[in-house]
């Protein structure tokens, strides 16, 4: 019985710890503010699916800064099956949208900055 308790007690541990280590991206402290003041934080995250998805997500997508921002200002929910709508962010600073995107690219391994060629609408 000890054996069995003790053998349960370290997988539990074993997984606990597994599941601590995985990395978590560090927001720079002035793209979390900007993130919390533009109430982002409320359904994206860096690395998990919220209500929408992560922003590694999103950077996965390769959108330019520019269609980022496009985005954010006029959402596509056909660009993001299986997710509720997102509602237009037109409050957000065209300043502060740039410097979110920016981040959101670096995700990917490097921001675009080249503006963009074709709308976001044209995008699948």
């Amino acid at each position: 019985m000890k054996k069995t308790l003790g053998t349960l007690l370290a997988a539990a541990l074993l997984a606990v710890l597994s599941f601590s280590a995985k990395a978590q991206t560090k927001v720079p402290d002035d793209i979390n503010a900007l993130l919390s003041k533009h109430t982002c934080l409320a359904c994206h995250n860096a690395d998990t699916r919220l209500v929408g998805p992560a922003y590694k997500d999103v950077a996965k997508k390769k959108y330019t800064n520019a269609q980022i921002v496009e985005l954010i200002y006029e959402p596509k929910p056909e660009h993001w099956p299986g997710y509720p709508p997102m509602a237009p962010m037109k409050q957000v600073p065209k300043e502060d949208a740039l410097k979110i995107a920016g981040w959101i690219n670096s995700l990917a391994g490097g921001a675009s900055k080249a503006p963009a060629k074709k709308p976001a609408s044209k995008k699948s």
